[in-house]
């Protein structure tokens, strides 16, 4: 399954616009210590918050299919919480936390479910990435 989005830039310095085949909008912008606006998420909360959301919709899935009564997903997530990371190598922290009536079983599922989200299995895979410069 392909996934694309395309990003612009706008007259505001440092704050994108973004846009998907299906007609979503949204934005990414720099704090205004590092000359942006502020207007909107930074590019390392979006990657963040691509993975926390997918964490939160796959278990609310898994759960939905095997009837597990799962009330509340709540997922935190830092880059590099313990200061700077090493060269080549960052680590995010994800707290998850479930709120519902399951199992100390079905809570260890739960985690493995986690662990299996597209997002992170993307994240934690070896990505290539192929730059195509156009004028």
């Amino acid at each position: 399954m392909s996934h694309n989005v395309q990003a612009q830039s706008t007259t505001t310095p440092y704050r994108i616009t973004l846009t998907d085949p299906q007609g979503h909008i949204w934005y990414v912008d720099e704090p205004i210590a590092k000359g942006g606006q502020d207007s909107a998420p930074n590019p390392i909360q979006l990657l963040l918050s691509a993975l926390g959301a997918c964490t939160t919709v796959t278990l609310q899935m898994y759960a939905d299919h095997k009837e597990i009564k799962l009330e509340h997903v709540q997922v935190d997530l830092a880059l590099n919480p313990n200061g700077d990371s090493e060269v080549g190598q960052s680590t995010i922290e994800r707290k998850i936390l479930l709120k519902g009536n399951f199992t100390e079983e079905q809570h260890k599922r739960l985690l493995k479910v986690a662990e299996n989200c597209p997002v992170h299995k993307l994240l934690t895979s070896n990505i290539q990435i192929n730059t195509i410069l156009s004028f």
